[in-house]
């Protein structure tokens, strides 16, 4: 198809482009099922195997792990196979550790198929926002990335609720394979998307970038329009690892980066996401019961979200910073003390995990969504692949150690000082956040990058 091609109408280009950007956002809800399904079986794992608290922080960092290892391939393999191709080894490689994690014969079979699935939750993560972006209209691109963080909080709630049901069997198998059957669903579904334009034209396949853009735009002076812009926007090549030795400006926003994503982890989110059974249990709750719970933390989290997206551009991004570390740091500040105390009647057990429940809001109207779109503004345009690239690979390496030492931490310090520990890193939170994050609401790209790189301080790079 070239650009002199009879162009759909609108409303087919409308529904093309929403088809096209839902099923792409879909890779979330496969990240989501791979947080949220390991949370539910490691009770039972670990009656099976016999396995030591050690060995289930082991099966669940290892999914970490794959993770990181897939993000920072994952910017190389988008270039050289392509948005698209990307998706589907990665969906590939979901369907593949899933099954494997179900037919898994002992633990060390179990941490391999969790590396397998963190390859492709790598992947995923780097991908699906990057495809998101250039395949949405300009005025849905917003709406269409944020799709894609609520998918990952559905997905969470969707395992949760999937181990749930499968709980009163005790059948771990069937809670980590079954996810396999969603994710086939969206290998199927993205062997029907598009290719990238923009990569198309990366390629030099400019005919075949018009003809996707007239499938997704249906306006011949808006495909031609877009396609110069993208062309004009290539001429600036990506030289992040040079920038990032030679300009100090630059290393100061990757710096930001990692801080930001190393604060959204040690908030202690991924503490209750992989681990909530274990908390409700401390808190005196039986197997079903502590089931039920984990899957109204995944509810939760997925309505706090919409606060999030309802807030961002009307408040800006350090208020709702400030509001969600103070919600945070009195909510599990408050669930450590009654730890400490003592949880001996009915009506301390609701009211506890309330204030976990509190916690959770906390995080999925600040932390949980913000830190993505702030580490996404504060890079300048040549070396914005390494800065989001060093920040996401930061991303799964703080959740790993999270992963890795939680069990330990209960073990060695305690239920009550775990949960001060990590109340106490959010009062820190808010401090960094003052002294060093920017308020980017209603400032353009291109200003962040004016004020990044002559030389002003990191929190007022937004002004």
């Amino acid at each position: 198809m070239n650009a002199n091609a009879i162009a759909p109408s609108t409303a087919q280009s409308k529904a093309t482009v929403i088809f096209t950007c839902v099923l792409a956002a879909l890779a979330g809800l496969m990240f989501g099922l791979d947080i949220g399904v390991i949370s539910g079986a490691t009770q039972f794992i670990q009656d099976e195997f016999k396995a030591s608290d050690h060995t289930i922080e082991w099966i669940v960092s290892a999914m970490m792990f794959g993770a990181a290892v897939g993000a920072v391939g994952a910017g190389w393999l988008s270039a050289a196979l392509g948005r698209k191709r990307s998706l589907i080894l990665g969906a590939v490689l979901f369907v593949l550790g899933s099954l494997l994690s179900g037919l898994a014969w002992s633990p060390e079979t179990l941490v391999a198929a969790r590396v397998v699935l963190g390859l492709a939750i790598g992947l995923a993560t780097f991908t699906a926002p990057l495809y998101l972006a250039e395949v949405a209209p300009e005025h849905i691109r917003g709406a269409m990335i944020s799709t894609y963080q609520l998918m990952i909080t559905i997905g969470i709630l969707v395992a949760f609720l999937s181990d749930t049901a499968l709980s009163y069997s005790g059948n771990w198998r069937w809670m980590l394979g079954i996810i396999a059957i969603p994710g086939a669903l969206f290998l199927l579904g993205v062997l029907l998307l598009p290719d990238s334009p923009r990569w198309l034209l990366m390629r030099g396949r400019r005919e075949e970038a018009l003809g996707v853009l007239h499938r997704l735009r249906g306006d011949a002076a808006v495909v031609a329009r877009e396609a110069a812009d993208i062309e004009e926007q290539l001429k600036t090549p990506q030289r992040g690892w040079h920038l990032f030795r030679e300009n100090r400006n630059f290393r100061r926003s990757v710096g930001l980066g990692v801080l930001l994503q190393l604060m959204q982890q040690f908030t202690g989110m991924n503490v209750v996401m992989y681990y909530a059974p274990r908390i409700f249990q401390a808190m005196g709750y039986d197997t079903t019961t502590q089931m039920w719970f984990t899957a109204l933390v995944g509810l939760t989290n997925v309505l706090a979200t919409f606060i999030a997206i309802a807030l961002i551009d009307r408040w800006g991004r350090k208020p709702i910073l400030y509001t969600g570390f103070a919600v945070m740091a009195v909510g599990l500040g408050v669930v450590g003390t009654m730890m400490h105390g003592g949880i001996h009647d009915h009506g301390a057990q609701i009211f506890t995990v309330a204030m976990l429940l509190v916690f959770i809001v906390g995080f999925a109207m600040s932390a949980g969504p913000l830190v993505w779109t702030l580490c996404s503004e504060i890079q300048p345009l040549k070396g914005r692949d390494f800065g989001i690239g060093c920040s996401t690979f930061t991303n799964w390496i703080g959740n790993l150690v999270v992963g890795f030492t939680f069990l330990s931490l209960l073990n060695g310090i305690g239920n009550a000082a775990t949960f001060w520990l990590y109340a106490a890193l959010n009062v820190v939170f808010i401090a960094l956040t003052f002294w060093l994050v920017p308020e980017t609401k209603g400032v353009t790209l291109e200003q962040i990058e004016r004020n990044l790189m002559g030389g002003k301080r990191l929190r007022e790079i937004g002004r």
